[in-house]
């Protein structure tokens, strides 16, 4: 089926929908219990060596497919097969993938039990292919990060803050590190604040010819820790760990190698509280080179050296650098013109682009230009001299898909071309930028770059998955979610509207609308602002919504329009826009969530006494001084996990925006919510979770006693052990009956 007759069949449905008698009623329970809504995807994806198939997860198994035409042709590894069946246990539920270098044996992970949000420890085990047997590769505990040696004879894994090799012919275990201590010392993966502000979690690499392993250090001992309680038993237990928090110390990093024949290990680089404070990323070059960053503590200078000290790049800025999204090493050229180079994503020209340095440190090439965001690299043909690339080229909310030579010439757009205008009951149509069609796009591409998997959606239509070849040609359509557009249709939604407004600062700001499906201009309707608005953060995006979408069509269904924008400071509109807010983290944000308000006010369909706001994590922080600041216009908020005062958060989050409190002290008090909290007119309603280990309860019992001291009411409501995500069990659809309901009661 070609995508033209699929987004056909969108069409008629699409018009299906409002021929309908009735609109279906969107309830919670569709939306957070029965999955009503959930989309069909793709897990898993892996290409194979050979560049011409590609392999997906399923409950049952790793099934085989041709890239060339789509077909299953087989499958790989059967998890209930006769090897399988011959085991004492049944084999439990596999959870993910991956080849050795021959493809010989596939590593299997299964029975993940997180340590934060981002982490956690699994069982692992080996399937040999030519035998079709699985083997626990250990029995000793749960490991983390378990990953093959290039040469696919060796595996090395994290257990109980150490590292570890193990030979997988033998399965004996190697010790390289034995000194690692809950709470002081930590090999091979990261502490808390690297995994959630560097995102980066493993924290050892193997070299390329599988001889030496590098591997970070951390000591931890002299962090300051955090405590929470954990409830359920006649007494509540004690959780501690190591919390950074804005100013304070945070571990000291090494970086060393380890040489598995001479079992030997030697110091690379460490962290300087002089000059380096952070080393948030390493990477073996092919050659086997090791690499590093460097990073000072106000996130304002940054190097990349070779650990034979060549300075690879370097970038300082007024305000702050961010870690490159995409950092890798490749081969320009072929035979012997065939050289090692560095590819780099920065800010440094104000917008996102593509770079290219040797391996002196001499820029080879701007590969991408212009006044618009590179996204992600994700595909490099390196046969070719060609990257394949996502970027914000037709406009902020997109996110189109390019291909351009390593040169930086013949640049070519990959967006759909033959997709129909898809129009609902509301006259919602799929916009075009020239002969491309908008949304957002992603891709998966194959060994070699022959072909790729796209995905894409757009505001109000549901991921489709299309295979196509290098040129971009279509080859299959893999996954098209039409029932979930009938779904839609039937519930009459697909009413997200895109567009924009200006300031009283003259600052032209993206926003989106969603109102009830049968929307009277004449009528006066309550609107509830969402808003998020961190450093960087996008929340207008032309992409698919997922579960809050549906909150929000069920909202308009009745009677309410919701409303969200992208102020001062967020991404997809270059390093000017998005650094304005440095050192002063809040202000222009909740200036703007005000304007906002202000201007829906003046629209002749907006009931101006019933503007409601809400938002999670930093969301919720500005939902909080929103209502505060501008209580002449809001009447109600909600807030969702909310920092109340940023000295209460991890430093290398707070201090890369503001710096350090001891060197800003007005950056982090002046519009803390703590100090507005006598300004609460209208009606609040504040949620925590009590094992938050990222945006810590603690903010929420300081602004309960600001609040208290002010003697202003307030409603909240607390999830006993809930994390910032507030979620397992009937967690989600309890904690959304309740905002509903606040909604219904105070807006």
């Amino acid at each position: 089926m070609k995508l033209k007759k699929i987004l056909t069949l969108a069409i008629s449905i699409a018009t299906l929908g409002t021929s309908l008698a009735q609109t279906k009623p969107i309830t919670l329970e569709d939306i957070w219990q029965d999955g009503t809504f959930a989309p069909k995807g793709i897990q898993s994806i892996r290409s194979m060596k050979d560049g011409q198939h590609y392999c997906v997860l399923t409950m049952r198994g790793i099934d085989k497919y041709s890239y060339a035409t789509g077909e299953k042709v087989g499958t790989v590894c059967n998890f209930a097969g006769p090897s399988a069946q011959k085991k004492a246990k049944p084999l439990p539920p596999m959870e993910s993938y991956a080849f050795s270098a021959d493809e010989s044996l596939i590593l299997l992970s299964t029975g993940f039990e997180p340590i934060y949000r981002h982490s956690g420890v699994s069982d692992y085990y080996i399937y040999r292919v030519a035998d079709q047997s699985f083997t626990l590769i250990s029995t000793e505990g749960k490991q983390r990060l378990t990953a093959f040696s290039p040469d696919g004879t060796k595996v090395a894994f994290v257990r109980d803050n150490n590292l570890y090799w193990m030979d997988i012919a033998t399965l004996e275990e190697h010790a390289i590190t034995t000194d690692g201590k809950l709470n002081e010392i930590i090999y091979g993966t990261t502490d808390w604040v690297y995994e959630e502000e560097f995102s980066i979690t493993r924290g050892f690499q193997w070299s390329p010819d599988s001889k030496n392993i590098a591997y970070y250090r951390f000591d931890e001992s002299k962090v300051k820790e955090y405590n929470m309680q954990t409830w359920g038993g006649l007494y509540p237990e004690d959780y501690k760990y190591k919390y950074p928090k804005a100013g304070e110390d945070n571990s000291k990093v090494e970086l060393w190698t380890y040489n598995l024949e001479k079992k030997v290990g030697t110091p690379v680089a460490k962290t300087d509280e002089k000059k380096w404070e952070y080393i948030p990323r390493f990477m073996w070059t092919p050659s086997g080179t090791l690499t590093y960053m460097l990073m000072n503590r106000l996130q304002n200078h940054m190097q990349i050296l070779t650990n034979q000290g060549t300075m690879l790049y370097e970038e300082q800025c007024d305000t702050y650098v961010d870690v490159p999204e995409t950092w890798k090493f490749i081969t320009v050229g072929k035979g012997k013109k065939a050289q090692e180079q560095m590819l780099i994503t920065s800010e440094k020209d104000g917008y996102n682009h593509i770079y290219l340095y040797n391996m002196q440190g001499t820029l080879v090439k701007q590969v991408t230009s212009g006044e618009w965001e590179v996204c992600d690299v994700t595909g490099i043909d390196v046969d070719n001299q060609r990257l394949y690339y996502t970027s914000r080229e037709h406009g902020a909310i997109n996110k189109s898909l390019f291909v351009i030579g390593f040169d930086g010439k013949k640049k070519q757009c990959l967006n759909h071309k033959d997709l129909y205008a898809i129009h609902g009951a509301d006259g919602y149509s799929v916009t075009k930028s020239g002969p491309y069609i908008t949304g957002t796009y992603n891709a998966t591409f194959s060994n070699g770059c022959k072909y790729y998997i796209c995905t894409y959606s757009n505001a109000n239509m549901p991921p489709a998955y299309t295979l196509h070849d290098a040129s971009g040609k279509l080859v299959k359509v893999l996954q098209d979610n039409s029932e979930l557009n009938k779904k839609m249709a039937e519930y009459s939604t697909k009413h997200k509207q895109f567009g924009n407004f200006t300031t009283s600062t003259g600052t032209l700001l993206n926003c989106y609308t969603i109102k009830p499906a049968n929307f009277d201009p004449n009528k006066k309707y309550p609107v509830l602002v969402y808003v998020y608005g961190g450093p960087g953060n996008q929340q207008v995006n032309n992409s698919y919504g997922y579960s809050d979408y549906y909150w929000y069509h069920m909202l308009a269904q009745q009677g309410y329009v919701v409303f969200c924008f992208d102020g001062r400071g967020t991404g997809g509109r270059g390093a000017a826009f998005k650094k304005q807010t440095y050192k002063d983290l809040g202000r222009m944000e909740c200036e703007d969530a005000i304007e906002a308000a202000r201007w829906l006010g003046r629209q002749s369909w907006v009931d101006k006494e019933r503007l409601g706001i809400w938002g999670w994590s930093f969301g919720g922080y500005l939902s909080t001084l929103s209502l505060f600041k501008g209580n002449d216009v809001f009447k109600s908020a909600i807030a969702v996990a909310p920092v109340t005062t940023w000295r209460y958060y991890d430093n290398i989050y707070t201090e890369r925006f503001l710096a350090r409190p001891q060197d800003n002290a007005k950056g982090y008090d002046n519009n803390s919510p703590l100090n507005f909290a006598d300004q609460l007119k209208g009606n609040y309603l504040l949620i925590h979770g009590t094992g938050d280990d990222n945006v810590h309860f603690q903010n929420a019992l300081d602004l309960i006693t600001a609040l208290e001291r002010a003697d202003k009411q307030f409603e909240m409501r607390v999830y006993p052990n809930k994390n910032h995500s507030i979620y397992g069990g009937n967690t989600r659809l309890n904690l959304y009956k309740y905002m509903t309901d606040f909604i219904l009661r105070k807006l």
